[in-house]
């Protein structure tokens, strides 16, 4: 079970990782009123985002498309022997994984940053260039906000853990976690933005911290561990209950 990951595996797995990454962190939640895009509400969001990751899954289709830290972390919870086929669970690729996530955040934050450059030369409101990297929560109560991260992740990791079992779902491949990401965006996102991902929210929020954006603002670090430690509870206790809850269940 924990052997150690052949260097071949281990490079796809980091080139699937960084190509999954890239393209879900490239999904700007926009305000400028000079976009095209503007105006186009919270459940236009939802529906982006899921767009995403119906891709971001296609791309990492063969490395198990974990999407983000939670899931991986979900999945060595749920004492998963295998990430992929051929791709066994240890500390090696462990760290590969959500490494790769966070470089390809990285990558996609800067990629929309050049692909939005005047917007944010143009735009007058920090909060709103902060939030095309971050989230950031409606209400601040620190507690509470992880709570909601905790409960959005908790519900991602799960069902996707229950897909992974076989059925219906599993044979729609990209599908079912694409519709996933909309239902928790419309029904547990508004609370916080649901970032439901440590490195869709931390890796951007670095490069927010990074770039030399006009008039950016603060990075808000004082609320940056809630959309990190949040999703890692939901996921790992996701992981833990559902090798108990899915058989009960008949999942």
């Amino acid at each position: 079970m924990w052997t150690i990951l052949e260097p071949r595996s281990l490079q796809k797995s980091w080139e699937q990782r960084c190509c999954y990454s890239l393209v879900v962190a490239w999904w700007p939640t926009w305000s400028s009123t000079k976009t095209k895009g503007f105006g186009g509400g919270f459940l236009l969001i939802n529906f982006g985002w899921g767009l995403a990751v119906f891709a971001g899954v296609a791309v990492a289709y063969n490395s198990g498309a974990h999407l983000n830290p939670a899931v991986t972390l979900g999945l060595v919870a749920s004492g998963a022997p295998e990430f992929a086929p051929g791709v066994a669970v240890n500390v090696t690729t462990i760290l590969a994984y959500i490494g790769a996530q966070f470089i390809g955040a990285m990558i996609g934050a800067v990629l929309t940053w050049l692909a939005y450059k005047e917007h944010f030369d143009a735009e007058e409101d920090p909060a709103n260039k902060l939030g095309v990297f971050s989230t950031g929560p409606g209400i601040r109560n620190y507690g509470w906000n992880v709570v909601t991260e905790a409960i959005g992740t908790f519900v991602l990791v799960f069902v996707v853990i229950a897909f992974g079992k076989g059925g219906g779902m599993a044979a729609l491949g990209a599908l079912p976690v694409a519709l996933l990401i909309v239902g928790i965006g419309a029904s547990l996102g508004g609370p916080t933005g649901y970032a439901i991902n440590p490195a869709r929210d931390l890796g951007p929020r670095i490069v927010h911290a990074i770039l030399p954006i006009k008039g950016k603002g603060s990075s808000d670090w004082s609320y940056a561990w809630v959309p990190v430690v949040g999703p890692i509870i939901g996921g790992v206790l996701a992981g833990f209950v559902a090798p108990v809850l899915l058989p009960v269940i008949g999942a």
